[in-house]
């Protein structure tokens, strides 16, 4: 009977199945950031388990286990500021903060103030976990600014 010993031959492919991806957002500097880790165990699942690492080096690094969500799920990074961060996974929200990297807690609605500045998005693309970030928008000059400009010959 050699099939006892050609099972574990057999079952390697679907242990190669799982994936672990992840993606960072450099807030500042490569020492603070917010990084997505994106884990499935078997190639049949539909949804993943999501966690976010917040981390200001060498003060702290923390993981924090968010909702299980699709495969092709997003993540909006926002910035309220003061070192938090909000993000939004389809219709749940999460705050976490890079002060201490203690602080993390679900929202049930958005804050009073808003979500804050969109700063982009972690997201599949291909087969990859990727963070890309929102354009940014330049100001335009104000009318007053124009106005009080000198006028040159």
């Amino acid at each position: 009977m050699r099939l006892p010993r050609l099972l574990p031959l057999l079952m390697l492919p679907l242990l190669a199945a799982c994936s672990d991806l992840r993606a960072t957002f450099e807030i500042k500097t490569s020492a603070h950031t917010l990084s997505l880790i994106r884990v499935t165990s078997y190639p049949w699942q539909k949804t993943a388990k999501y966690s976010i690492v917040a981390a200001r080096m060498p003060d702290c690094m923390r993981r924090h286990p968010m909702s299980d969500a699709g495969l092709n799920a997003k993540v909006e990074v926002y910035s309220p500021g003061n070192d938090a961060w909000i993000l939004k996974q389809g219709e749940r929200m999460f705050v976490v903060e890079t002060r201490t990297c203690e602080g993390f807690a679900p929202l049930d609605a958005v804050p009073d103030s808003g979500l804050g500045t969109l700063m982009g998005v972690f997201e599949m693309r291909k087969d990859e976990l990727v963070f890309t970030a929102a354009p940014k928008v330049e100001s335009l000059p104000s009318a007053s600014s124009a106005d009080a400009a000198p006028a040159t010959n």
